[in-house]
């Protein structure tokens, strides 16, 4: 029974923080042009975590008053090259 509750307990706490993504991503994409959109939709396909995390970024700088125009795609590639670790370089010697 204890193993059953627990199971539940986990399932609402998955639908409600899927929820409060769905929220935020209502209130990014409120500030992002069509093809700010579009990249962020691919994104969340291929790289879930990256999106997240671009998503609450977004979000905080919202908040803050400091976006308050649509962001073009062109920003959004900005946002997501500063979060990308630089290209490790490999060194090779003889």
């Amino acid at each position: 029974m204890a193993e059953n509750n627990d199971f539940q307990q986990k399932i609402k706490e998955q639908q409600e923080l899927e929820q409060q993504v769905r929220a935020l991503e209502q209130l990014v994409k409120a500030f992002m042009a069509s093809e700010a959109i579009s990249r962020y939709s691919n994104l969340k396909m291929a790289h879930p975590e990256k999106a997240l995390q671009v998503l609450t970024i977004m979000a905080q700088l919202i908040q803050k008053g400091k976006i308050k125009e649509k962001i073009s795609d062109r920003e959004l590639k900005n946002i997501l090259l500063q979060l990308t670790d630089p290209k490790k370089q490999t060194k090779i010697s003889y």
